[in-house]
């Protein structure tokens, strides 16, 4: 499966934006924006998107057989994998769907799916703190480059979009 990025300077949600390329007959493809407006976080919270972060959707047409419970562990792994060849720290899976570093959270992953002309579609929403992290009263939060000032948005986005190719080809 080949991932076509749509690059954008601003947008409300990743996800939505995901959502709206669907509906305008687009099957597959990553969704990147420099500043989300409005991100999404499980059961109706906002993500706070502090600009140099990374806001990513990757969308995808899905048999409609497919478990989603194994498949948000699965894009967690993906995920998961990437930020453990990055980091020098054990990364931590906070279920159903966070990364940590150290019990700080550095990343959220939010997965919608919805229909198209009978066609289900996965949505897989990633935010990553790579530069900075906002300061919340409900947990602690942590960012990437503090512990690896190697890493880019381009690097990442490439790092993405090669796992999902291909953990995903067979749906091409």
């Amino acid at each position: 499966m080949k991932l076509k990025i749509y690059s954008y300077k601003s947008v409300k949600s990743t996800n939505d934006t995901a959502i709206r390329l669907i509906k305008k007959n687009i099957k597959q493809g990553i969704v990147i924006s420099n500043v989300q407006t409005n991100g999404k976080g499980q059961r109706g919270k906002k993500w706070i998107s502090k600009k140099g972060n990374l806001f990513i959707s990757i969308f995808f047409p899905i048999s409609k057989r497919l478990n989603l419970k194994k498949t948000t562990l699965t894009n967690v792994k993906i995920i998961k994998n990437i930020l453990t060849n990055i980091i020098p720290h054990k990364i931590n899976l906070k279920l159903p769907n966070d990364l940590e570093i150290m019990n700080k959270k550095v990343c959220g992953i939010l997965q919608e799916i919805i229909y198209k002309d009978e066609i289900k579609f996965l949505i897989i929403g990633v935010g990553i703190n790579i530069n900075s992290s906002p300061k919340l009263k409900e947990y602690e939060t942590t960012y990437i480059n503090k512990y690896n000032n190697k890493i880019n948005r381009s690097k990442m986005v490439h790092f993405i979009k090669n796992k999902f190719e291909n953990k995903y080809s067979y749906y091409a």
